[in-house]
């Protein structure tokens, strides 16, 4: 029989589990605080809608999914230390992260903005496969959803305190203050945290690594896996277009600035959001421990539901009334984190855990990050000779039904996870 785990074995996967989150968070403070700023960076180096899509999406998500592949196979490796790498990662990402508050032009930015995303390439695919390998399987999905509160705590900061800083000292300093932090919090990560591989706490047994083309083959042999990749990426493309675009649609349409957009919006979109992870990993901890297909029964239902709510909430007369109703399509739309991460890392072998994840973000990124801003910017500038300042409005309109699509994906996926999840350790 399986023996309980030590307390000094407990406590380091409570501590590895808490600085990883802490590490999530500046993750996506640093990635997302560029969606509050981009009205006033905009204003002042001059840029079109279609420029603001891609400084925000395309030229961070580019390099972060491809970079993400080969890190992924060296954090797969056994004689790696992945919080070793998650630290270099977030002093990389961190540094240029200030580094966009010096840019002078447009491509300076981008610049910038690509070694936000070199940097990035190196954490999440690492941490998944780290907090798999340190957490028994039928707390897999909470464990994950913790470290997803990354996201929308990570985001709602980013708004706020972007926003705040924004109004008071300007999109530059406020890049160096919210950037500068993460390179000491590297320092702490490398000192703290340790790898349960190189200390024979892991909860999976050792086995042998497999090559990059056997790593491919599990991953895109599995049904539910492709079927999961096409609805997080879908969810992904319509989340971060949506966060995005919204954020400027109460600047424009309801006339608030970045500080009041980052401070009301900012917390009711992260409050949701927050809410809406802990809520997923939760439900698919309890029905999927019953019924594997159930571990993605919430997002499917959710993201369905969520649709016209989204589309009143941007129909809305007043931003007050437009926040109200976004609570509960953004806290719908969250429950996909938890689920999906689980069941990526279930659905391979532990030896291909950090690649799955690799591969998911790679489209989920690159289609989601990348072309979602950018997408809907380039529609935002095709619609404005008609619609002006209410271009934004009508491509939010859009957005907010295409959320059938990932709720369609995760229903179909879920059909197929008794045969496949959790059969290969």
């Amino acid at each position: 029989m399986a023996t309980a785990p030590a307390p000094a074995v407990q406590t380091g996967v409570r501590t590895t589990l808490w600085l990883l989150l802490v590490v999530y968070i500046f993750n996506f403070l640093d990635r997302q605080i560029v969606n509050i700023l981009a009205e006033p960076i905009a204003r002042d180096l001059e840029l079109s809608d279609t420029q603001i899509g891609l400084m925000t999406g395309l030229a961070f998500a580019l390099f972060y999914t491809v970079l993400g592949l080969p890190i992924a196979r060296y954090a797969d490796r056994p004689t790696t230390s992945r919080p070793k790498l998650i630290a270099i990662a977030l002093a990389l990402w961190s540094g240029m992260t200030a580094l966009c508050g010096l840019a002078q032009n447009f491509v300076q930015l981008l610049l910038a903005r690509i070694g936000v995303g070199v940097g990035e390439a190196g954490c999440t695919p690492a941490a998944h496969s780290l907090i798999s390998d340190m957490v028994p399987r039928e707390r897999r999905a909470s464990a994950l959803a913790f470290y997803a509160l990354g996201i929308p705590i990570g985001t709602v900061l980013g708004m706020v305190i972007g926003g705040l800083l924004s109004d008071a000292i300007g999109w530059r300093r406020t890049f160096l203050v919210v950037g500068l932090p993460g390179v000491l919090l590297a320092l702490v990560v490398a000192w703290l945290m340790k790898d349960p591989r190189h200390r024979g706490t892991s909860t999976v047994a050792a086995a042998p690594p497999i090559g990059n083309a056997a790593a491919l083959r599990a991953i895109f042999g599995s049904r539910a896996l492709v079927l999961l990749m096409i609805a997080a990426s879908s969810a992904a493309f319509l989340s971060y277009g949506k966060t995005t675009w919204a954020t400027i649609f109460f600047q424009r349409t309801h006339g608030l600035s970045p500080g009041e957009t980052g401070l009301y919006f900012g917390i009711i979109n992260g409050l949701a959001g927050i809410a809406g992870t802990w809520l997923g990993g939760k439900i698919a901890d309890k029905y999927g421990a019953t019924n594997r297909r159930h571990v993605l029964t919430a997002p499917a239902i959710g993201m369905a539901v969520a649709a016209p709510l989204a589309y009143l909430a941007y129909a809305a007369s007043t931003w007050q009334s437009a926040l109200a109703i976004l609570i509960v399509p953004t806290l719908l739309n969250s429950l996909y984190y938890g689920p999906t991460y689980s069941a990526v890392q279930g659905l391979v072998a532990p030896q291909a855990r950090a690649m799955a994840a690799a591969v998911l973000l790679f489209f989920q990124n690159l289609i989601g990050l990348g072309f979602g801003p950018l997408f809907f910017g380039m529609l935002s500038d095709w619609l404005k000779p008609s619609y002006g300042e209410d271009s934004v409005q009508i491509v939010l309109y859009s957005a907010a039904f295409l959320g059938a699509i990932p709720a369609f994906f995760f229903w179909r996926c879920s059909l197929r996870l008794d045969a496949e999840l959790d059969r290969k350790g």
